[in-house]
């Protein structure tokens, strides 16, 4: 379970890898607009790590983990939200909500990596979570680049400079819109992540004494 954890750990993290230049040619962004998309991300972890692990401690590392999930489902439906309406904003939202549900799932995930099996040998399941995390770090570029980009789209990132306002945007609308029903997928996929995870045969930590 917690090897999964980690494997969605590094497919949400690495799907930023094309996030980056795919907003900036859709939404028309400038670099630093471009870098807000990574920034909005990652600044989450240093507002929500605090607050996760007050979180922790008063639901219980199971339903915190749960509540993580949720979060980061909530960001991925504010994808949909934000891809109709090509709304920047609406996905630096999004963004900065998967990363705090990341933040409480790795507060909460971390520690169990030492709690389950001796501790020993815990230095050796750290690795081969590192493994898992790194594999999801391979897959995800490819796999939203398979289900988002086309063979065609260089002729079209080429042509836009050349089309009239009215064409341009319709074609930046098509072309953002490619990413609501993989969000609307990754979202549904980690509600019920949350769901599976709350009632797992994980144990709960007791921070206080263990």
């Amino acid at each position: 379970i917690i090897g999964c954890l980690f494997f969605t750990f590094g497919f949400i993290t690495w799907v930023n890898a094309i996030l980056i230049p795919y907003f900036k040619i859709a939404c028309e962004l400038n670099n630093f607009q471009s870098y807000l998309v990574a920034f909005a991300f990652y600044i989450s972890y240093l507002v929500i790590s605090m607050p996760a692990a007050y979180l922790l401690r008063l639901t219980g590392f199971k339903k915190g983990m749960m509540a993580g999930f949720w979060i980061m489902a909530l960001g991925a439906f504010i994808f949909i939200g934000a891809a109709l309406y090509r709304a920047y904003g609406g996905f630096l939202l999004g963004l900065f909500a998967i990363g705090a549900g990341l933040a409480i799932l790795q507060t909460a995930a971390n520690p169990y990596i030492t709690v389950l099996g001796p501790r020993e040998r815990a230095a050796q399941r750290i690795s081969i979570m590192g493994v898992c995390n790194k594999a999801a770090g391979i897959l995800a570029p490819l796999l939203f680049a398979a289900v988002i980009l086309r063979p065609s789209d260089s002729v079209l990132f080429r042509s836009l400079s050349t089309m009239g306002e009215a064409e341009r945007n319709a074609a930046l609308d098509n072309l953002i819109r490619r990413v609501i029903w993989p969000y609307a997928v990754v979202g549904t996929v980690l509600f019920i992540l949350g769901c599976l995870v709350r009632y797992s045969s994980l144990p709960e930590i007791n921070t206080e004494q263990e």
